[in-house]
Parts: C-alpha cells; structure tokens; sequence
C-alpha cells in the first residue's frame, strides 16, 4: 500500500495597503494587473499609482514549484510613471520573495507572503482505521429507554 503523507504546498497571499485601508489578497490565477484603472484585477486606491503599475505574473522553478514575478508597468511596453521599488531598491522586474515590500508611493504597498499549507491526502473508502464516533446523545428520543 502506498504511503500518502502531507504534502506542503505554499500559499501566496498579497498584504495590499493604499488609501482604503489593509486588506489580503489570495493569489490563484497565473497573471494580476495591479493599478488605479477600474479594470486591474488589483486596484490600488491612491493618486500616486498609475493606472497600469505593475503585473504580477505566476511563474514555475526547476522543480515545479510556483513563485510570482512582478513587472513595471503592464508587462509590455506601458510603464508606470514612478516605477517601482522592491524593499527599497527600484527595479523594472523582480522575482518576489516571502515578506519583500514592493513600494508604489508613499504609504502605499503592497508585502507578499509565501505561506506553507498542508493538504492532507484523503483515506481510501475501505481503510480499517476509519471509525466514526456517535455520542448517543445526538441521536434524539429514539435511543431513550421507555
């Protein structure tokens, strides 16, 4: 029988803080548009980001697992008028990195997390170990002596 331990996957959440306050993004799709514009998929509320600041684009390693690039501007050829800086240094592209602060202006940023979370493999239907406990007393009158 094959052994099915837990097996650690990461979490990639965004700590977003602009002029609405503090709020956390789970990050699950393989691109993000990050602005002012209505249409970003992470709008930043605050007249010193662009509209098109910055993409945050999922990205895979060597060994299969995933991690998030940001980029100035839409990714292509629009970039953001006061670009970026990652934990203080200004760059056009960067690989992120669990807590690195990336700087849109002032108190305006965002902190990506890389948080580890286990999924646990489920038991198969005819495991012998799989018992289910009844307290009698959830079963109602039914199992009252008369």
């Amino acid at each position: 029988m094959p052994h099915n331990s837990a097996q650690p996957h990461k979490a990639h959440i965004l700590v977003v803080e602009d002029d609405t306050g503090r709020r956390e993004i789970l990050l699950r799709k393989s691109k993000y548009s990050i602005g002012r514009a209505q249409q970003s998929d992470i709008r930043i509320h605050s007249p010193f980001v662009s509209r098109y600041h910055a993409t945050i684009i999922r990205q895979f390693d060597d060994q299969g697992y995933t991690y998030y690039e940001i980029l100035d501007g839409d990714g292509h050829k629009i970039f953001s008028a006061n670009g970026i800086l990652v934990n203080g240094r200004k760059v056009n592209n960067q690989q992120l990195k669990n807590g690195d602060k990336v700087i849109f202006g002032p108190q305006i940023f965002i902190i990506y997390q890389h948080c580890p979370r286990d999924i646990f493999p489920s038991l198969p239907p005819d495991d012998p170990f799989d018992i289910t406990l009844i307290d009698p007393a959830m079963m109602g009158s039914e199992w009252e002596d008369n």
